[in-house]
């Protein structure tokens, strides 16, 4: 009878410590998959800003020398990711190719200006800074004009913060789920442990003592979860990096370092606090309130 009992009491805790894993692994999978929204969207709004140019017209005259040195200063400048120069004669050529007609030999002469496309850096690309750049490169005693979409860039930096702003509340509004639920887990695993607890204390154990060791096992458990969310993010990874490689979600080391280790110290610190208050509260219960 004892050892039937007995057996019963480890499937009853092995099926606890069961549920615990699996509840901490699926809150984190879908913190992951938030968090990796989160830190692509970050990504993708930087590859499409760094295709914005800032175009400087140069004035009719200015040497071949003088264009070079223009070239190698903007090159070298914090802003710049990279410069694309653009002669009067390629402009010409590609304009006659879009609209099916020789306006060269038409007008009699080529209308249009040398220019050099500077593609920015992404911290670069907001109306205010893309101003002060405008401002600066209008006092160039070569560049006759700048443009750049105005419109675009102001529509671009309100959207990519209203985006921004939506995340972070959905991120903190998952988060804050994602710590009740992985503490209402671990409370309950305690809890079936509630009168060990209570014998330990009044054997003279101290709290200290009696912590420990369910702290640890719930951290074992949170890095099991754990490593299970980072299993599950991997293969939707993998079937999203097939589906759309341009995303180029299997190359992104860096977003996938944060990702992982952002899983594993959320699973730490959750576990960590909720097994800490978990078994704290039964340490201070009275004997009889155990069966409460």
């Amino acid at each position: 009878m004892s050892n039937s009992f007995d057996s019963y009491q480890k499937r009853r805790l092995q099926s606890s410590y069961i549920s615990v894993v699996i509840s901490i692994a699926l809150v984190l999978f879908m913190l992951g998959i938030l968090g990796l929204v989160l830190l692509k969207s970050t990504s993708v709004s930087n590859r499409f800003k760094e295709k914005i140019a800032i175009t400087l017209f140069l004035k009719n005259g200015i040497t071949k020398k003088n264009i070079d040195s223009l070239r190698t200063s903007l090159s070298k400048e914090n802003f710049t990711k990279k410069i694309l120069y653009i002669s009067k004669k390629q402009a010409a050529k590609t304009l006659t190719k879009d609209i099916g007609e020789d306006f060269v030999k038409f007008l009699g002469t080529n209308p249009l200006k040398n220019e050099i496309d500077i593609y920015l850096k992404a911290d670069f690309v907001t109306l205010k800074k893309m101003t002060f750049l405008e401002k600066k490169f209008r006092k160039n005693s070569f560049i006759v004009d700048v443009f750049y979409d105005k419109p675009l860039i102001k529509l671009l930096t309100e959207n990519i913060q209203r985006i921004g702003f939506w995340l972070l509340i959905l991120s903190t509004f998952f988060g804050f789920v994602a710590m009740i639920l992985i503490n209402s887990s671990i409370r309950l695993s305690v809890y079936s442990k509630r009168f060990n607890i209570k014998t330990m204390q009044m054997v003279g154990a101290t709290k200290k003592f009696i912590r420990k060791p369910f702290i640890w096992r719930s951290i074992k458990l949170g890095m099991l979860g754990a490593l299970i969310a980072i299993l599950g993010l991997g293969f939707i990874i993998f079937y999203i990096d097939k589906r759309v490689p341009s995303l180029a979600l299997l190359q992104d080391y860096i977003t996938l370092g944060y990702l992982a280790g952002g899983i594993l110290i959320i699973a730490f610190i959750i576990t960590w606090i909720s097994t800490f208050f978990a078994t704290q509260r039964f340490l201070n219960l009275q004997t009889n309130e155990l069966y409460y």
